[in-house]
Order: structure tokens, then C-alpha cells, then sequence
């Protein structure tokens, strides 16, 4: 069985005995029911790892883990940003949760003019709360050392100025006449790619995403979703890139 993999700050991580307490602490004692001699590794989410031993499990939240070898994951190359348009009820969790197994480096939530939800004041701050929170739990269970960036949620024009900077850009798009299965890609920089809402990416947005340098590209013979879109064209690009070679 494959070790479990809790959160701790980079200051914690070192060879040695490292404490594990608080909510990580307290889903490994009380819900995983870890003890003394089981594996575990230990991240900061930014990179680096140590895996470890369970040394001891004491009252409700305190894990003793004795950190044997310490681990650096490399940054990616090139990184993949997905640009998602806010979709409906929870569909926006399934995107993060999905897009961060599959190994998206940077998601952005995108106010598309057809986007049906809206995040404004404290609504807006619990969605984005509830995007980072699925995204941190997602690299848990991928069992990533580096867990993607969820970004604070932009608008078209902020966007446009992402996609300008990127090395390559698409949006994923019906009306593509190139499919992204035969797109040229760099072998290094960011690629940025927008999915857009159920109702689709405005002609305008469209224009505007054309003047910063991003052309439509259609994914397959069929429409996806918006909450799969970006898994999909994900798992294709990063096997494309040798991401996954």
C-alpha cells in the first residue's frame, strides 16, 4: 500500500522526528488510525517531501514521524496553467479536484461574461477557499510533493494579459479549425489554456484572446463539459510535452 501523505510548514521538514499535529494530526490519528511503524510522507506542497516512519500516535491529533530521507520535486517544464470558467454548484470542485490528479501546475478561476455563477464579496471568498481547499486534498491523494496554484479569480482583460505572457496559448474552442492533438507546443515556458462556461466563450472574449496571441483549438469529436474539459486537454498536453514520458 502506497504511504499516505499529510501537509506540514517547510520549516517542519527535516531528517529527524518531525510532530505532526493539528487537522493533518488529527486525520492521521483519528481517521487514518496510523501507529508506530507505518509509513508516511510528509510535503509542504511546494516542492519537497520526507518520507518517513510513524514513531507513535498519541491522544486525537499528535503523530510522531521520524523523517529517514528528505525529497525535492523539480519545478515542471514546461508548466501548465488551465484558465476555468466558473461553473455550476460543485462542478468547480470536480475541475480542481480532477485537473490536480491529472497534474495541472496552475489553475485560474475565469469570470466568463456567460458564466451563469458570480463570485462577489464573502460568496466569491468561500468558493475560492473551497477551490484551494479540494486542490490541497487532491495533491494529497495524487500523492504530489508540489500541489497547484489556485489563483485569485481574474477577469477577461487580466486574462488576456496571462495569455500574451504565455509561451503557448489556446482556448478551447468548437469552432477550432486546428485540433490540439496537432498543436505546436514549446519545450519549455508556460502554456496557458482557457476552457470556457456551458454557455460558451463570447465572441468578444474570442476576439480579444485572438489579439493576445491565443487561437481556438477544438479538443475532439464531441462537446465536454466545462467541469472535464480541462482534464481532458490537460491529459492530453502533458503527454504530449514528455510530462508524462
Amino acid at each position: 500500500m502506497t504511504a499516505p501523505v499529510f501537509v506540514v510548514a517547510p520549516g517542519q521538514l527535516a531528517v529527524g522526528p518531525v510532530l505532526l499535529d493539528g487537522p493533518e494530526g488529527r486525520h492521521a490519528v483519528s481517521v487514518r488510525r496510523l501507529r508506530a511503524g507505518e509509513e508516511v510522507v510528509l510535503t509542504d506542497g511546494a516542492g519537497s517531501g520526507g518520507h518517513g516512519v510513524v514513531t507513535s500516535a498519541t491522544g486525537k491529533d499528535r503523530l510522531e514521524v521520524d523523517v529517514r530521507e528528505l525529497r525535492t520535486e523539480p519545478e515542471p517544464h514546461p508548466a501548465l496553467t488551465v484558465v476555468q470558467a466558473l461553473p455550476k454548484g460543485d462542478r468547480g470542485e470536480l475541475a480542481v479536484e480532477t485537473m490536480t490528479e491529472t497534474g495541472v501546475d496552475v489553475i485560474v478561476p475565469w469570470a466568463a461574461s456567460r458564466c451563469i455563477t458570480q463570485w462577489k464579496g464573502e460568496r466569491g471568498a468561500k468558493s475560492l477557499a473551497k477551490w484551494r481547499a479540494t486542490a490541497r486534498e487532491a495533491g494529497k491523494q495524487a500523492r504530489r510533493l508540489r500541489f497547484p496554484e489556485v489563483t485569485e479569480p481574474v477577469t477577461t482583460r487580466q486574462l488576456a494579459e496571462r495569455l500574451a505572457a504565455a509561451r503557448f496559448a489556446g482556448v478551447l474552442h468548437e469552432a477550432g479549425a486546428e485540433p490540439l492533438a496537432r498543436a505546436a507546443l514549446p519545450g519549455d515556458g508556460p502554456i496557458v489554456l482557457v476552457v470556457g462556461p456551458e454557455g460558451g466563450v463570447s465572441p468578444e472574449e474570442l476576439a480579444a484572446f485572438a489579439d493576445a496571441g491565443a487561437r481556438p483549438y477544438r479538443l475532439g469529436p464531441s462537446v465536454l463539459r466545462t467541469s472535464t474539459a480541462g482534464t481532458a486537454a490537460a491529459a492530453l498536453l502533458l503527454g504530449r510535452t514528455g510530462r508524462w514520458g
